[in-house]
């Protein structure tokens, strides 16, 4: 039982919900108001949970799920409103689904007495909610709440994991209650250890030794495994090339002499072995073609139906990326093994070095309206290991993410693997709050910003200094491009927009905005944001691309 001074014949369900959160660690709820869901902000009050309101449901999921990628360890938690509530939250939740990122939703529903009656907003949420989560159930008794927060949570970080959707109707949540008399569960918001099969290992280990020219890729799973420390000390003490995508970005330290990004073709074609450390074989690696038929493969992840998706490795370590690397290392060391890639890495490094001076007068590009890559230049060369970027558009963040350095772990921020644009200020909403002595940026496409724009407005309430950048070609790029080439330039639509002025949008919501036409521009103007102490936009007028085929385009 659990005991409080807290506790009086005032209490009620949302009480309960609210120091089950607060058990669990949670230190904010991001929200939209709602009828069905304001007990939950009652008892948030009386456990010192802030509360950060958005204007539209989606920005919580999304900040939901940035919270939860900020605090490898903890939960980001959503509460929604009933029925419209609900589904405006689904995009953030699919989102987070792709992203593999723990999360707890709590959505209202209309009273469980009038249940099946025609309810305001009543729908079947959980219905709705399950293909797209971990786990999805309601709660249709008072003193129950904290346990059904305990099993979503379990849950949510267990295994692969993922985002979880608890309803509680409202008179449920508003039923009388004592804090009390009720059963408050243990929450365990860490991600189990467990350990791969020793014989994966050791078969892991001889391959190593065997292997020439071996490559590792850390994905997302060694984010969510909490390896990337073990993995680094792997990659150091063997100097074997590495590189990352997904949530595997920033885990390596972008100077490691092991680390390498614009080499990566070459890495892929030349390796003869390739540890793929929580990386799905998925569309960013052809499905698996971009690995020679004749190279082996290591397939690290956290649970089995994950391997041998499109490619069938030669090895699987199922388990804790974490201690799967400390017992890569350990067999190594047992079997008095000194493998030591140093010559093959260095090759790589000349590749690296090429390619980076072959881009180099297009990064300096004087030119007006802005070339793309020399916005992506200038912020490289404003940003310091205090700043988090968040991209949040099509081409200017595949751009970006070519030229801009993630220079250290939690540093860079974007949707995954979902591709779903709007995720830019409600990434940003969680970051400034978890962490206010960091810069946020984030890397607008002119479309992107359409989508959740209008969340500068929760950043001014809240006083959370965010700077966005937006490159403005007056289009949806990466849509044009491969429409141009496909059908001819006489039947492009739907993928032109204005040249608004979006940082006058901003200035309007009570924020700072700059517009820039010349890339000199760009710098002071960051400056200048970032020195405000408000919410800021810098509108970048860029070049438009038309006719450049299909770059950008990733349906395939």
């Amino acid at each position: 039982m659990a005991t409080s001074d807290k506790s009086s014949s005032k209490d009620h369900g949302g009480k309960l919900a609210a120091r089950a959160l607060k058990n669990a660690g949670v230190e904010c709820i991001f929200t939209l108001s709602g009828g069905h869901i304001m007990a939950i902000y009652d008892g948030c009050i009386d456990e010192g949970i802030d509360i950060i309101d958005v204007r539209h449901e989606q920005a919580a999921t999304h900040a939901a799920d940035a919270w939860s990628r900020l605090h490898p360890g903890k939960i980001g938690c959503a509460v929604v409103t009933a029925g419209p509530g609900v589904t405006d939250s689904v995009t953030g939740v699919a989102n987070a689904w792709r992203a593999n990122s723990p999360m707890l939703v709590i959505g209202g529903q209309g009273p469980f007495n009038n249940m099946r009656r025609g309810s305001l907003q009543e729908m079947d949420h959980v219905g709705l909610m399950r293909p797209i989560t971990k786990w999805a159930d309601s709660c249709y008794e008072t003193r129950r709440i904290p346990e059904y927060i305990e099993v979503a949570i379990r849950h949510a970080v267990s295994g692969v994991p993922g985002p979880v959707f608890l309803e509680i109707p409202m008179d449920i949540l508003a039923g009388p209650a004592s804090i009390e008399e009720t059963w408050f569960p243990a929450i365990r918001t860490d991600p189990p250890r467990n350990a791969p099969e020793p014989a994966d290992i050791e078969a892991a280990v001889a391959l190593i030794k065997a292997a020439k020219q071996p490559v590792l890729m850390a994905g997302t799973s060694i984010k969510w495994s909490h390896a990337s420390a073990a993995m680094r000390e792997f990659v150091d003490s063997t100097a074997m090339p590495a590189l990352a995508n997904g949530m595997g970005r920033g885990t390596l330290h972008h100077d490691s002499p092991q680390f390498f990004s614009r080499a990566r073709k070459a890495a892929l074609q030349g390796c003869d072995l390739f540890i793929c450390a929580g990386v799905a074989l998925d569309f960013r690696l052809a499905y698996g073609k971009s690995i020679p038929e004749d190279t082996k493969i290591i397939q690290m992840d956290m649970e089995h139906h994950l391997i041998g998706q499109n490619r069938t490795p030669d090895v699987a370590v199922v388990g804790s990326l974490a201690r799967g690397f400390e017992m890569i290392v350990q067999e190594i060391e047992k079997q008095g093994l000194s493998p030591d890639f140093a010559g093959w890495r260095d090759e790589l490094r000349v590749v690296e070095t090429d390619i980076a001076a072959g881009v180099e007068a297009q990064l300096n590009s004087s030119e007006s309206p802005v070339d793309p890559m020399r916005m992506c230049r200038e912020i490289r060369d404003f940003v310091t290991e205090d700043t988090i970027v968040i991209g949040d558009g099509g081409d200017i963040v595949a751009q970006a993410a070519k030229v801009v350095p993630v220079l250290k772990e939690n540093a860079w921020m974007d949707p995954g693997p979902l591709g779903t644009l709007g995720v830019g200020m409600p990434f940003a909403l969680a970051a400034q709050k978890a962490f206010p002595e960091k810069r946020v940026l984030i890397i607008y496409g002119d479309g992107s910003f359409g989508l959740n724009g209008f969340e500068f407005d929760t950043a001014v309430r809240f006083n959370l200094p965010i700077v966005g950048i937006v490159g403005n070609d007056a289009a949806w790029g990466q849509m044009m491009r491969p429409q141009v080439s496909q059908y001819g330039q006489d039947r492009m639509i739907a993928v032109e927009l204005n040249e608004t002025r979006y940082d006058l949008i901003v200035e309007a919501m009570g924020g700072h905005g700059e517009y820039c036409t010349h890339p000199d521009e760009i710098r002071p103007a960051l400056e200048r944001s970032f020195a405000s102490g408000k919410p800021a936009l810098i509108n970048v007028k860029l070049r438009k691309d038309i006719n450049t085929g299909a770059k950008g385009s990733t349906y395939v």
